[in-house]
């Protein structure tokens, strides 16, 4: 997830996609990791997304073995 989208932030998002309306409406039964990109990494922004509802924190440029480590 982006941080700094137009019109609608990473934070907006994943506020709405872990909304309960949008759950009550998902037939499947585990949770859609949310992991925050970011090329602004300031200190704070890890918890801030996490506090969001993110399940994870990687800021660019991205590296593959990092992204695939996340979450293991």
């Amino acid at each position: 997830m982006d941080i700094s989208m137009p019109e609608m932030d990473g934070l907006q998002a994943t506020a709405l996609l872990r909304s309960p309306q949008l759950y009550a409406n998902y037939r499947g039964n585990r949770r859609i990791p949310i992991i925050a990109m970011t090329g602004h990494a300031l200190i704070g922004d890890r918890e801030m997304c996490l506090r969001a509802g993110m399940d994870d924190y990687i800021s660019k440029p991205i590296r593959p073995d990092d992204l695939f480590a996340i979450n293991r």
